[in-house]
């Protein structure tokens, strides 16, 4: 497998022996031993060029030149696309009005990613579901329109126009190119994300996110109540790391024994009944998704070890390092509703999507949430027809919820038995939701639809259906 994939890797071949030894990919063999390196350099980073130690032109500077150092060993030339699209970006920023400007912005980056995954998938290696430079552009495409919609609100707004989240994001000066740089293409997120604020961001290089400020999510008196100089993040690293480690473990374990692509054999659904199917496609979804729990969770504590991440303190006056976090896993393993699952996974997409797409679109924000999120991801065929199959569940969800809900309320008994179901229909739900997103291409993914769908477009349209019947009857 290794070797097969040599050819198609951009970055350095250095690693090559290794790839072959373990029988992996030498890009991701890549991607995992800067991840690692990346760790040690943010460690040296928190330590060494302290706020307290430097001044924030030399922690962006280094921060910088390390990201571009780890995009060049994974991606090779392809990594000069981040420049590119930077550069395309900032270039829009600073010559175009600032009424239009974050139109255009988004315009231009999003265009160019998609360009890129156009020019990667069909002319290039389609169906090569492995690492390549479109991965790290993504996150650079979401920090560049939310830097483009923040300077907008910040430069031609109204503070009361402004939603809270809104105010505390908005952006007061035009960024300088290396901090403009910095944010985008530093060695803590280059390669995995997560996404964060410009904001958010900046306090980290300055040496001012330990100070109380507002945060969607934070209770201000905990943190008031608990304010310390600065917490360490040790434990959270250490802990995270753990994570991965088990997370890294099941995947290698399990994804050869549970492939989703068994879903669709001809003998398999032939010969197994159909709950058994469904079984068997929530194992096999089940066993994927720690990959993205390694990477995330790794991505995590490398920032945290930099010292990014800081969220406050808890009720016990343990700190939080949880502000860029892009999932919790327990909340999504034990998801009772589709709203609850999407909630805990890829955090900081999601308030991506619903900060620069879901609050300001004014026609139908839902659809065109699922289509920017469609189109960011990428031009496979499965991805769209992935959301646009969540589009339907989240209305059923939605549906239940408010119509059927009510009736499991009324003891403690029945709303074991409501979260007992919920939880079985949401894991169901996710698996056929996103196994198109994991078969790519149209084939498979219409293949897969065709042994499954009637029985879940049925269950969908009888659970709105009942669900308004239940709605009728409690108003008569």
């Amino acid at each position: 497998m290794a070797t097969q994939t040599t050819a198609s890797c951009t970055g350095s071949t250095l690693l090559q022996p290794i790839s072959e030894i373990i029988n992996l990919p030498v890009d991701q063999v890549n991607f995992v031993a800067c991840q690692l390196f990346a760790l040690m350099m943010a460690v040296w980073f928190r330590i060494y060029l302290h706020p307290s130690k430097t001044s924030p032109f030399i922690r962006h500077v280094v921060a910088t030149l390390l990201g571009f150092y780890l995009a060049l060993f994974c991606f090779g030339w392809y990594s000069l696309h981040f420049l590119v699209q930077s550069g395309l970006s900032y270039s829009v920023m600073v010559f175009a009005g600032l009424e239009h400007m974050h139109k255009y912005c988004f315009i231009v980056t999003l265009g160019y990613l998609l360009l890129c995954q156009i020019t990667r998938v069909y002319v290039f290696d389609y169906g090569m579901y492995s690492a390549d430079f479109t991965g790290p552009m993504m996150v650079i495409t979401q920090k560049i329109t939310s830097l483009a919609f923040e300077i907008h609100d910040g430069l031609t707004k109204r503070e009361g126009q402004l939603t809270p989240s809104q105010k505390y994001l908005a952006i007061s000066r035009m960024p300088s190119l290396l901090e403009y740089l910095s944010y985008n293409c530093n060695f803590m997120g280059i390669l995995a994300g997560p996404t964060c604020s410009y904001n958010d961001y900046m306090a980290f290089i300055e040496g001012t996110c330990y100070q109380p400020r507002h945060q969607e999510n934070a209770n201000g008196k905990e943190n008031g109540k608990y304010k310390q100089s600065e917490p360490s993040p040790k434990n959270d690293v250490i802990a995270k790391l753990c994570t991965c480690a088990i997370s890294l473990a099941i995947y290698l374990s399990l994804c050869q024994l549970l492939p989703v692509e068994h879903s669709i054999d001809d003998d398999f659904v032939s010969s197994t009944p159909f709950h058994l199917q469904v079984i068997y496609l929530y194992l096999a979804m089940l066993a994927l998704r720690p990959k993205y729990y390694f990477v995330w969770t790794l991505a995590d504590a490398i920032n945290n070890a930099a010292g990014f991440g800081f969220n406050g303190y808890n009720k016990d006056g343990s700190p939080r390092w949880d502000l860029i976090s892009n999932l919790r896993i327990l909340d999504i393993e034990f998801a009772t509703s589709f709203k609850m699952f999407l909630d805990n996974w890829n955090i900081q997409t999601a308030l991506w999507l619903k900060r620069v797409c879901y609050e300001r679109c004014h026609i139908n924000p839902m659809a065109a949430t699922f289509l920017l999120s469609a189109l960011w991801h990428g031009v496979y065929p499965g991805y769209y027809l992935t959301f646009l199959t969540g589009i339907a569940m989240t209305m059923a969800a939605r549906a239940v919820r408010h119509n059927i809900r009510p009736y499991f309320l009324v003891s403690d008994s029945y709303k074991r038995i409501y979260h007992v179901i919920t939880w079985a229909w949401t894991q169901v739900a996710i698996s056929y939701t996103v196994a198109p997103f994991v078969l790519l291409a149209v084939g498979p993914s219409l293949k897969f639809y065709r042994f499954v769908f009637v029985y879940t477009a049925v269950v969908c349209k009888m659970i709105v259906i009942l669900s308004m019947q239940m709605k009728l009857l409690a108003t008569v």
